[in-house]
């Protein structure tokens, strides 16, 4: 069998082949090389002309601040008491006029006493056995009838009885439920015949006339909760501001808060007992501050800061603050009258960075938004 043998052109076509792959290869290796190489400096081209931050500002100016604290209260009855027997047993008798008054010593409940009824009856009949021995021997010693220590033993057992009876009594008295002082009876609670002990609610009772405030203040304004002195109160939807004047204050300050517990007693108004109430705290004469909005402010760990715009650059500058209302901070130090104070874009601001002024607004405006 003959053999063909590849003819002049096929060899010079395979060994063109087999040059040029390699070739071709090194040359599309150094393309992609020198193209991301082009982007990365590229990048670093554009990342070092960065465009400025637009911002708006406000011009730091002094406004007249008024050191009025704002404190949530509770309104608390004048007296409170949850009624529970004193001892257990069946609830023979119960009459709770819900959401009445009723005047201090009404019996409200009575507590099933049989046992100690009969017990006080039997006790009665042996004390007027006793007393009867007792005035028989006593006529019988004043003429020597008997011994002296006949006599005393009489006296003794006459003496024990009614000790008796009179510990008899008081578990009776125990018995029976009493209204504590004149009062509102809530709902009740159980009905009669129930089987109850001293856990058990009977109803609550509680004094409405002479409602008190009860609230928490910081320790900084200790001075401004004395005895005697007013604080104005907010307990309605209308926002009306009643007076209510300082009784008292929790001598301890909470350790944990580092709060004064303080107590007041409203001039007027009827709101129920476990309201919510708004207490402003007047902790100082008007003054004049400078004024910036909260949503500014930067919170930082260990201070607080905020963004100024100087040459055309944002500079980050750390304040303090003062007093704090619903949309405005009071700045202590760290800021001057003629700052300007970044208000918008605060989170886009980088320190050093260029920015640019959209708007100068006021601080009224600010609030607006």
């Amino acid at each position: 069998m003959n053999r063909i043998l590849p003819g002049p052109d096929y060899l010079c076509r395979s060994n063109f082949k087999k040059s040029f792959l390699p070739i071709l290869f090194s040359s599309f290796l150094s393309t992609v090389l020198f193209s991301c190489g082009e982007k990365k400096d590229t990048f670093k081209k554009n990342d070092s002309k960065s465009t400025p931050t637009t911002v708006d500002v406000i011009i730091a100016a002094r406004e007249n601040v008024s050191d009025k604290v704002e404190v949530n209260g509770t309104v608390v009855a004048n007296e409170f008491a949850e009624l529970h027997p004193e001892v257990s047993g069946l609830l023979t008798f119960l009459d709770v006029p819900e959401g009445k008054t009723i005047q201090k010593g009404t019996v409200i409940g009575r507590i099933n006493s049989a046992d100690l009824t009969a017990q006080m009856n039997k006790s009665k009949i042996l004390l007027d056995m006793a007393l009867v021995t007792e005035d028989r021997l006593k006529k019988l010693i004043a003429v020597n009838g008997v011994n002296q220590a006949d006599y005393d033993l009489a006296v003794n057992n006459s003496n024990s009885l009614k000790a008796d009876m009179a510990y008899t009594q008081a578990l009776i008295d125990k018995t029976i439920i009493r209204a504590p002082f004149t009062g509102v009876v809530g709902l009740r609670k159980v009905s009669a015949g129930s089987y109850v002990s001293p856990l058990t609610v009977i109803a609550t009772m509680q004094q409405l006339n002479n409602l008190r405030i009860d609230f928490t203040v910081p320790e900084v304004y200790q001075a401004f909760v004395q005895k005697g002195s007013t604080v104005d109160v907010i307990i309605d939807q209308k926002g009306t501001i009643q007076k209510a004047r300082i009784i008292a204050t929790e001598p301890k300050i909470d350790q944990s808060t580092r709060n004064i517990t303080v107590r007041a007693v409203l001039d007027s108004g009827a709101p129920s007992p476990g309201s919510f109430a708004k207490v402003l705290l007047n902790a100082g004469a008007q003054k004049s501050s400078i004024l910036i909005p909260t949503n500014c402010i930067i919170p930082e760990s260990r201070d607080k800061k905020v963004v100024t715009v100087k040459g055309g650059k944002a500079v980050f500058v750390s304040i303090q603050t003062g007093v704090r209302k619903a949309d405005f901070v009071e700045v202590t130090s760290g800021i001057n009258v003629g700052d300007s104070v970044v208000v918008s874009g605060v989170l886009f601001a980088r320190p050093d960075a260029p920015v640019k002024v959209r708007a100068v607004k006021t601080l009224n405006s600010t609030k607006a938004e």
